[in-house]
């Protein structure tokens, strides 16, 4: 991506090269904080004395506060200077961040990651919309190929980070080394970003903001409380419930405003809506099995939390590697023959999964890892860049948002699924307690065999993700078949 001569909203030149790597390196930054508790959480539960279900909130409420944010974002791209809204943003990642390394007690600590998230919920969908704004169409998949770098490889390596953190500092340093690169990003800001998109004077509509977060707030705290308390939770189910009929009064309303909060007749365009439904399968079968690999790693095989990081972190470095490749690729290939590809390579990387057993080759499990997010480089920018081609210009911050939020709810679905999968298969061929008296061997047996049961029939589920996403691909349009929303 050569540097030309190019002119930002208000028709000043500006280094297009600079201002892209430092959105990208701030965001990645941000979205790293997403996964970089994994393996913390035994060392918090002794600093502060809690217990497992209240530190797992510094999780569910960062997940639950960034996928407000999201719809969000879509306004206050529209409405406010691209520069200072990103400044803003990182600047209040930076006080949250800092909130948690002086964090005196849980409280604060969790105060912190709230406010850590709502930087990341504008981040995020604003580093895309730049990326896509900034390059004509031709070139966006290089651009948005670098975009993955933050948004695929920042989450992958949080884990192993964490670990070798843990293991050789204090909790603290996990925030503490974050600090510095945001206070750079953010003074480098001022240097390097200029106002790439063009704004207007929207009305917030209240009610909207309302809906929004109620619905997508009530849906994604739902899912998120799966694992520990299974479908039938009364707590689980109302709400979900209510959620989804938040979302479709949401929904509805947005299609009556003149100015809508959030653009949903982006649905309009196949284009768009197939890029959208994939990028969230992917997500489903890939944040899934993220989370379910390395429960087997250390339950069935008796790793560290560490090690079972250094297991996956091969892969992890394999999208960062390939990100910026497929994007290349897109540019010059187009999204169905990679996404064909890229589905494929997931699908034949996750049924390996499905015969796991208690002496399976380490070796084999870090391959196989590896397949699956080489798959996974190949669809979820290059499809996601050509949802956004297929979109007019001014509907490029909303299609973000709807994609991000539409991938944000996916994770938490498949992530949902896969574990009630897991604790449901095995419950259910757990041996009797009696056998544990008459028969010690063959109840250690028995249980090992229905925790494997379990491991297996949950990445059976992720392969048909897997396979579900694959058909999808062949929906996808050829390169230089186009279409345009219009608002």
């Amino acid at each position: 991506m050569a540097n030309t001569q190019v002119t930002d909203a208000n028709g000043k030149p500006y280094n297009r090269m600079l201002l892209l790597i430092t959105v990208i390196v701030g965001t990645f930054t941000t979205v790293l904080t997403q996964t970089l508790l994994a393996t913390a959480y035994p060392t918090l539960m002794k600093a502060f004395d809690i217990s497992t279900s209240t530190v797992q909130w510094l999780t569910t409420g960062f997940l639950l506060v960034n996928g407000i944010m999201i719809p969000v974002s879509a306004y206050l791209i529209n409405r406010f200077n691209s520069k200072y809204l990103y400044i803003f943003a990182i600047s209040v990642f930076f006080i949250g961040t800092w909130l948690c390394y002086v964090a005196p007690s849980f409280s604060i600590l969790l105060i912190g990651r709230l406010v850590e998230a709502i930087g990341v919920g504008m981040s995020m969908p604003l580093m895309q919309t730049i990326s896509l704004s900034i390059f004509p169409p031709e070139r966006r998949g290089a651009a948005m190929g670098m975009a993955g770098l933050a948004i695929g490889l920042a989450p992958a390596i949080g884990p192993t980070l964490s670990g070798w953190v843990i293991d050789n500092y204090t909790w603290r340093t996990l925030f503490g080394m974050i600090l510095p690169i945001a206070g750079l990003v953010i003074v480098a800001s001022f240097f390097t970003l200029k106002k790439v998109l063009k704004t207007s004077d929207p009305s917030l509509d209240i009610l909207s903001v309302v809906l929004s977060t109620l619905g997508f707030g009530g849906l994604l705290y739902g899912f998120s409380e799966v694992g520990d308390k299974g479908w039938g939770s009364p707590i689980v189910l109302s709400f979900i419930v209510v959620g989804a009929i938040f979302i479709f009064l949401f929904g509805r309303r947005q299609l009556h405003l003149e100015h809508p909060f959030l653009e949903l007749r982006v649905f309009k365009n196949h284009t768009f809506t197939v890029s959208a439904v994939l990028s969230s399968v992917v997500n489903m079968a890939m944040v899934g099995v993220e989370m379910v690999l390395p429960l087997y790693i250390q339950t069935v095989r008796g790793e560290t939390a560490f090690h079972s990081g250094l297991t996956l972190l091969p892969g992890a470095l394999l999208i960062g590697v390939m990100s910026p490749i497929t994007g290349q690729l897109f540019d010059r290939l187009g999204a169905k023959r990679l996404g064909i590809a890229g589905m494929a390579l997931l699908t034949i990387g996750t049924a390996p999964f499905i015969f796991l057993t208690k002496n399976t080759p380490m070796v084999e499990v870090v391959i196989f890892y590896a397949i699956r997010m080489f798959g996974i480089s190949m669809v979820m920018m290059p499809t996601t860049t050509a949802g956004m081609n297929a979109l007019s210009y001014d509907l490029i911050s909303h299609g973000t948002a709807v994609n991000n939020t539409v991938r944000q709810v996916a994770s938490s679905v498949g992530t949902a699924i896969l574990i009630s999968v897991l604790s449901n298969t095995t419950t259910n061929a757990m041996p009797g307690k009696h056998l544990l008296k008459t028969l010690p061997l063959q109840y250690k047996n028995n249980a090992m065999s229905a925790v494997l049961g379990g491991y297996r029939a949950a990445f059976l589920v992720a392969v048909l993700f897997c396979a579900v996403g694959l058909v999808v691909s062949f929906l996808l349009k050829d390169k230089h078949t186009t279409e345009e929303v219009h608002n």
